[in-house]
């Protein structure tokens, strides 16, 4: 409400909304023209002002997620910059409408002069060109959602002004126009790329979105004052300039051609073709040739499907390394001539595989050995998809889209699976892990023993999907417990450093002794630094505190001491100290004078000993590292290993001068990672963990690492990470830009391309 107010306390939004247009046109036309753009502007200040207002929630939850503590100082930096600058936005914004009403009729000289200068060359900038890709396809998106109500505006707009239909950029209260208004209206923000285009996005789904009320209104007012009261809207194709219009004839033939893609809307891309042809090169180059083909019967897909469910059963009775020879590409084929050929007579036909099903057994074979290729050094993983391999395949077989579509519901489960089975699947015998090996399992399982079909694979698809959903929400919160309490700690720690530094200046001043100095060291500076954390440093709690501290140094006279007593005992109370023992801790440094016996003075001692062995706050029992840990934990220095040099390393310093050790580069560079980060531990030959930098301190250099369900392994700063990483024993993984399918594909279609692009055995034999 006050940001509605404040808009409307606005000279420049006032002055928008209150204006009217210069009196160029008859009495008549310039009222519909004024009373348009009254219209139009009650409708669009509303919806842009909620449209900044999501923007601003969207940089705050943006800040929140980030990963670096840079990237969330520059994110509530340009949040602070819109909020202070969204009415000015706004203003500039209204002012743009005003101004495009005022010239409604310049199209013309505009035209003329776009048509003077098409032979002027400049260089490209790439962040300009997405921008205006950005805004061309949003103005695209607006007049195809409101197509027929601009059709007629720009009609009944042109009649007002006697120039042609307006369109595009020429239409005041257009798609494109309003999104050019806002593009430079919002400028003076100064946000970068991906901010002007998630404001742009803002822009289109609570502006552009909400347009067709605004031309309903403006149009009924025009068509009830008599402007073309009997236009009605009818669809035609756009001219494009540069393309010669069609003929009739093209367009009845576009128009079947249309009707058929939608009737059709999987219509193979002939990527199995390509990637048959380079098949059949590859074979060419190694000079070998397929076993398919001949004057022999081919199989009918129901008796391959038939062959492929027996090979399956065959597959499960026999060994595991047994199992993978038989798929492999060059002995599955031969088996699936046996399955199809098992039980008939010697003279019967043989019944062979048609060219195109053993190239499909082919690429299908192909595609999982690379596909395992990338898998980490996980033999469970490996497992799960040499199961996969042959229901992958009697879908392939029933269905050429696998190769196809991209978005095929069989090619989805294989590359949801095989990235849960890669980075899930860790090895861990935790309660998580047997349930996502028992529902990749089960899936395998359903895929083997089912009809392939698309209902299937769907099916299959999301539910291993809602059940990694539940892994990475867990996965999730468990990380944020983790990171919350290792900033509490941070905090904590810097809260007892501030109160060392007090209670440092105070000891120099008057030194106390004996079970004073135990208390004030051990327990009273940790009250200090809790009230600190808890209040500030200049709040009434604290600054009573002080007082207390001062009164127990004598530095300040005592009015009440059965007070100060109770204050003691208070303050003791909430850093955990028993009831029993803060009140004998009190009363023995606070009570009526006692007499010096050996009893008493034994007393004394005893809590000052019992003060000085007491667990400091904040401090936690965790003495040996988790059992998750790396190898690679802080510890005992390892035998000297052979050092890899970090990629961010440099082999010597300016000028020839001697190299930074490795381990200061390796720090900074650290430093400079954005929280997230993953990296790979060596873990005594075994295979590497992957672990996460999900937090760490710039003040303390600590920081916490998470397994990928959110769980804390071993504690480490991050001057300690950053040894390993020079030592070679922890490597930075970098991310990955494509989903393990993507490079098996990418693999797969490059080994073929080299392949066929070397010379032939038999080029190359004398």
């Amino acid at each position: 409400m006050a940001v509605e107010q404040d808009w409307h306390r606005s000279p420049a939004a006032g002055a928008a909304i209150g204006h009217q247009l210069n009196k160029r046109w008859p009495a008549r036309a310039q009222g519909l023209l004024d009373a348009s753009l009254k219209l139009s502007i009650d409708h669009v200040h509303g919806a842009l002002r909620t449209c900044l207002g999501q923007f601003d929630k969207q940089l705050f939850a943006l800040a929140d997620r980030s990963h670096g503590f840079g990237d969330q100082q520059r994110l509530f930096g340009v949040r602070e910059r819109v909020l202070h600058e969204r009415l000015a936005v706004e203003a500039r914004f209204l002012d743009l409408l005003t101004q495009k009403f005022e010239h409604i009729d310049d199209h013309a000289a505009a035209a003329k002069q776009a048509g003077s200068t098409w032979h002027t060359l400049e260089l490209l900038d790439p962040a300009a060109q997405e921008l205006a890709t950005t805004l061309e396809q949003l103005g695209s998106r607006g007049e195809g959602r409101h197509g027929n109500v601009l059709h007629e505006l720009g009609y009944r707009l042109a009649v007002l002004i006697g120039a042609p239909p307006l369109e595009g950029e020429d239409l005041p209260i257009g798609p494109r126009t309003l999104a050019q208004a806002f593009h430079t209206a919002s400028l003076p923000l100064e946000l970068v790329l991906e901010q002007q285009v998630q404001l742009l996005q803002a822009f289109e789904r609570y502006v552009m979105q909400t347009l067709t009320p605004l031309y309903d209104v403006v149009n009924g007012q025009l068509r009830n004052d008599g402007i073309l009261p009997q236009l009605r809207s009818i669809s035609l194709p756009r001219h494009l300039p540069g393309r010669p219009s069609p003929q009739p004839s093209e367009s009845l033939s576009a128009g079947a051609e249309e009707g058929s893609r939608a009737a059709a809307p999987s219509a193979p891309i002939e990527v199995l073709e390509s990637l048959r042809n380079l098949l059949a090169q590859h074979r060419a180059a190694a000079g070998t040739r397929p076993i398919y083909g001949g004057i022999q019967r081919a199989a009918s897909t129901e008796e391959l499907q038939t062959a492929l469910g027996a090979l399956q059963q065959h597959l499960r009775q026999v060994t595991d390394q047994a199992g993978r020879e038989l798929r492999s590409a060059a002995l599955l084929q031969e088996e699936l001539l046996t399955q199809l050929n098992v039980g008939k007579s010697a003279d019967a036909p043989l019944t062979q595989l048609s060219s195109e099903q053993g190239d499909t057994v082919d690429l299908v074979a192909m595609l999982f050995e690379q596909l395992s290729k990338q898998l980490q050094n996980s033999g469970s993983a490996n497992a799960l998809l040499s199961n996969l391999q042959l229901p992958v395949l009697r879908m392939a077989v029933a269905d050429r889209g696998f190769f196809e579509q991209r978005e095929h519901p069989a090619r989805r489960l294989l590359e949801t699976v095989t990235a849960a089975a890669n980075d899930w699947l860790d090895g861990s015998d935790d309660e998580a892990s047997r349930q996502l090996a028992g529902k990749l399992e089960h899936l395998v399982t359903r895929a083997s023993e089912e009809p392939p079909s698309s209902a299937l694979y769907t099916v299959l698809l999301a539910d291993i999907e809602h059940h990694l959903a539940l892994l990475s929400r867990k996965a999730k919160a468990a990380e944020r417990r983790h990171i919350e309490a290792a900033q509490g700690r941070d905090r904590l720690d810097a809260a007892r450093r501030r109160t060392a530094e007090i209670m440092a200046e105070r000891f120099a001043l008057s030194r106390p002794r004996g079970l004073l100095r135990a208390l004030l060291e051990r327990a009273w500076s940790d009250v200090l630094a809790l009230t600190l954390l808890r209040h500030g440093e200049g709040s009434t709690a604290f600054g009573d505190q002080l007082v207390i501290t001062d009164q127990l140094l004598g530095r300040l006279p005592v009015g009440d001491p059965q007070q100060l007593q109770e204050d003691v005992k208070a303050g003791l109370q909430q850093i955990g100290m028993h009831e029993e023992e803060a009140v004998q801790v009190a009363q023995r440094l606070l009570g009526s004078p006692v007499a010096d016996s050996a009893s008493d003075q034994l007393s004394t001692t005893s809590l000052a000993l019992r003060l000085k062995q007491r667990r400091r706050l904040g401090d936690t029992q965790d003495s040996e590292p988790s059992a998750a840990a790396p190898a690679a934990a802080p510890g005992p220095e390892p035998a000297p290993a052979p050092v890899k040099r970090p990629p961010h390393a440099p082999a010597t310093g300016a000028k020839g001068e001697p190299a930074e050790p490795l381990e200061v580069v390796a720090e900074r560079h650290l430093r400079q990672l954005p929280f997230g980060t993953w990296f790979d531990f060596d873990n005594a030959g075994e295979g590497a963990v992957r672990r996460k930098l999900a937090w760490y301190s710039p003040m303390s250099g600590r920081c916490l690492l998470v397994t990928r369900r959110g769980q804390r392994t071993e504690d480490m700063t991050l001057a300690q990470l950053a040894k390993e990483v020079a030592s070679g024993r922890v490597h930075e993984v970098q991310p990955l830009r494509e989903s393990l399918l993507d490079r098996a594909w990418r693999s797969l279609t490059g080994v073929l391309r080299q392949s066929a692009a070397q010379p032939s055995v038999s080029a190359r034999s004398p």
